[in-house]
């Protein structure tokens, strides 16, 4: 905490004194935007600019930061992004760009969006900035959850079902064998390192359902699945195909947190309520509360105390309630889980540092 503390001492002393002197009275949201530019610092992921042969590219840095501001400003596409730096001189010169002439086209955008997706340039900003301001502290709760994320493209093929073994009633002849289950994902990621689990979790566009307020809703995407600590401070996320079970992410998740922070409780709803799950979290020294699920008899009470843990837990609700409105979590127009996650991404990037910044404020 120390940390962001200093930041926003120089934020306050030198950046936004210097930014009232060259340019025109700053809103509040260009000094939030100026803000979190300062704090991701996104330029230090980005290759040094130096060019061998053929016409320069677009500076990529000022892309980059117009991609953060298209999350801050929540536009809903890269023309209405682009719009807004026409129009707005103190936006344009803060992410980079001196004359209205400077700003790229809608294709240079898109080439520059795909280049960042390939290099993964928001998500490991956001792995440093969590590792640089949150490492340091002990966070007291992990609410571990999942959302829908709708996207414009066409739905997988169903995989077919697999022919299964039905074996007879009763026992076995002599000498017969049966043919050994197959292990379930969540038994096999307990000897997998954290690159094979997330390999191993299907990342197509395919349909997905699920319960709300008593109502059965579908959607075409994805699932995007986030450890959130206190104070709506997204630590670590995972896409996957929109049927993906929440549980089959909670302990690639539980790895990518524990890499990053140190926290005492894993809060969950029931439908993490699997004993792998348990164990793995047990494994990392934490203390789980985990709502039953009721499969088979009596559904089991939590105690007062662990009620009011679980309590937090409306910290994933309020979480992605502020990606979804905010962050453009709904405005999502790309195409496939690489993209997809690049846009969210740069939500979840914006969110992070807008988040850390109000815990001072």
């Amino acid at each position: 905490m120390s940390n962001i503390s200093h930041v926003w001492s120089h934020i306050q002393a030198s950046l936004f004194p210097f930014l009232e002197e060259e340019l025109s009275p700053l809103t509040s949201r260009q000094k939030k935007l100026s803000a979190i530019l300062e704090l991701i610092r996104i330029e230090e992921f980005l290759p040094a600019r130096w060019w061998h042969l053929g016409r320069p590219r677009k500076d990529r840095v000022a892309l980059a930061k117009s991609f953060v501001a298209k999350m801050v400003y929540n536009c809903l596409t890269t023309r209405e992004l682009i719009d807004l730096l026409d129009a707005t001189p103190n936006l344009r010169r803060i992410c980079g760009w001196e004359r209205v002439s400077q700003i790229p086209s809608e294709s240079t955008f898109s080439r520059s969006f795909d280049e960042f997706s390939a290099r993964g340039l928001p998500a490991r900003a956001h792995e440093a900035l969590i590792r640089d301001y949150e490492g340091d502290r002990l966070v007291g709760h992990i609410s571990r959850d999942a959302t829908d994320i709708s996207s414009r493209e066409k739905a997988a093929a169903k995989a077919k079902n697999k022919v299964r073994y039905r074996r007879k009633r009763g026992r076995p002849r002599q000498g017969d064998e049966r043919p050994a289950r197959e292990p379930a994902r969540l038994e096999r990621q307990a000897s997998m390192s954290l690159d094979e689990m997330l390999d191993d979790l299907p990342g197509f566009c395919d349909w997905g359902t699920k319960k709300k307020n008593g109502k059965t809703c579908h959607w075409k995407g994805y699932k995007l699945h986030v450890d959130w600590a206190d104070g709506e401070i997204p630590v670590s996320a995972v896409l996957t195909s929109a049927s993906t079970n929440d549980s089959q992410a909670a302990i690639p998740l539980a790895a990518m947190s524990a890499e990053r922070v140190v926290n005492l409780y894993d809060l969950m709803d029931a439908a993490y309520d699997a004993k792998e799950i348990k164990a793995f979290s047990e494994s990392l020294g934490h203390i789980h509360i985990i709502d039953h699920n009721q499969r088979r008899g009596e559904k089991r009470e939590m105690s007062p105390a662990q009620k009011r843990r679980y309590d937090e837990r409306s910290t994933a609700e309020r979480g992605f309630s502020l990606l979804k409105e905010s962050f453009g979590g709904r405005n999502v127009r790309v195409r496939e889980h690489r993209k997809v996650m690049t846009h969210l991404m740069f939500g979840l990037l914006a969110l992070a540092a807008e988040r850390l910044l109000n815990l001072l404020l």
